[in-house]
Order: C-alpha cells, then sequence, then structure tokens
C-alpha cells in the first residue's frame, strides 16, 4: 500500500510492505522511492511515527539522489548552438555533405551531414564513442588504487539511464549514463569512485562515506558541480 505523511512543508510519500520480520524498516531507493518493511502486525500509525522520526534522515537521502538525475535540457540541435563536452562548452557548427563526421576545432564542435534531421544522431554517436574510450581511461587508475582492497570491477558498461549517473550491481558491474561525458573529468572521477566504493560497501553507511572520503578528499566539490553542470 501507499501512503504519506507530512513533515513541514514537504509530503513525504512512501510504499509500505508488510512481511515476516521482527523489525520495521526504511530504505531510500535510488529513484528517491522510500519503501518501509514492517512486521505483519504493525499499525499504520507506528509506521508514520518512525517516517516522521526519520523524516531528516530521509531528506537527505534523497537529495543524495537527486544529484544523480541528468538534467539535460532540451536540445534543437542547430548551428550556434552551445554543447558540452568534459565541461567545456563548445559551439555546433553544421554543414551538408556527403562524408559524415564530428570533430572538435577550437571551440567549435564541426558536424557535417548529409541531411539537417541527421544532426543528432551523429551528434550522439560522438558522444557515445568517446564516453566508451574516455571513461575506460579514467576509471583504470582508479581500479587500480581499489586493488588494495582487494576489489575491483567485474565491468564497467555504458548504458543510457534516465535517473541516474551510475550504479553499481551485486555482482560488481558499475554502469556509467553516455551523459557524463559532458561533465568534467573530475565530476566522472567522482562517479566511478562513488560506485567503486558500492564494491565494498553496497549500502550509503558511515562506513561508505568514509571510504569515498579516503579515496576522494574533495568529493563534494565534483559532486556539486556534477548537480549543476548539466542543469
Amino acid at each position: 500500500m501507499t501512503a504519506a505523511i507530512q513533515f513541514g512543508s514537504k509530503s513525504i510519500d512512501f510504499r509500505l510492505e508488510y512481511s515476516d520480520r521482527k523489525s520495521l524498516g526504511i530504505t531510500v531507493t535510488p529513484e528517491m522511492e522510500v519503501l518501509v518493511k514492517a512486521p505483519i502486525n504493525t499499525t499504520i500509525e507506528k509506521v508514520k511515527e518512525k517516517i516522521r522520526k526519520k523524516a531528516p534522515w530521509i531528506i537527505k537521502q534523497q537529495s543524495f539522489f537527486l544529484s544523480f538525475q541528468p538534467k539535460t535540457p532540451q536540445r534543437k540541435y542547430i548551428s550556434g548552438e552551445t554543447h558540452l563536452y568534459l565541461g567545456r562548452q563548445y559551439r555546433l557548427q553544421i554543414s551538408i555533405g556527403k562524408e559524415e563526421s564530428v570533430k572538435l576545432k577550437g571551440k567549435f564542435i564541426e558536424l557535417t551531414a548529409r541531411e539537417k534531421a541527421r544532426a543528432e544522431d551523429l551528434l550522439n554517436d560522438w558522444y557515445l564513442q568517446h564516453a566508451r574510450t574516455k571513461f575506460h581511461s579514467i576509471a583504470a587508475p582508479l581500479i587500480d588504487k581499489f586493488k588494495k582492497y582487494k576489489v575491483e570491477p567485474s565491468s564497467i558498461v555504458i548504458r543510457d539511464m534516465p535517473t541516474r549517473w551510475g550504479s553499481c550491481t551485486p555482482h560488481g558491474k558499475i554502469i556509467l549514463n553516455p551523459e557524463l561525458i559532458k561533465a568534467p573529468k573530475g565530476c566522472i572521477e567522482y562517479v566511478i569512485i562513488h560506485e567503486l566504493c558500492h564494491l565494498l560497501h553496497p549500502n550509503h553507511t558511515q562506513n561508505f562515506i568514509d571510504l569515498q572520503r579516503k579515496e576522494m578528499p574533495d568529493w563534494e566539490k565534483w559532486k556539486s558541480k556534477l548537480e549543476h553542470i548539466l542543469a
């Protein structure tokens, strides 16, 4: 069942599941959903009371996951439009020609297409190719650093994720959003380190936070940049 409580000016929606367990547990998912698992005979009043007590933590967790939600604005893919690559702004120059290509030249992304309607697909393919190359080269030294903890990702995969910058599966696969290629290198390192920390600590416990700070002392700076650079 779904329900909600009011905490100050904020409404906290939650999904309640009853199960054969002894204690009540609250989880905030990466999609910012609040999931409550409670013993079978727990009253809804007791559940709401517990959520009110945990409300500051819930809001903090939702805010944390919000930073991993891409906020790319709608693009028109026309000449003169600004596009990001590794945190820098480039102006798009589109020309029509038989040989299709995309390349960086000075402060411009020069794109040649057989027809104007092809511009979006060509640019997205160019971003994806660069994401595959850059993400692996940025990740390699970071993965080496984490070998001292006797952990290593099973693989690094590039995949579109509408609400997340990165994720780590229970089997150790790190998934990165190709949109990250538009952010500065430090932001990409931050997301990779964040996911590498999950190889040791699956949840955002204090041990997780301590490890992240140890491996990237200025992680908060890059987290903040990531929140704003693609807004």
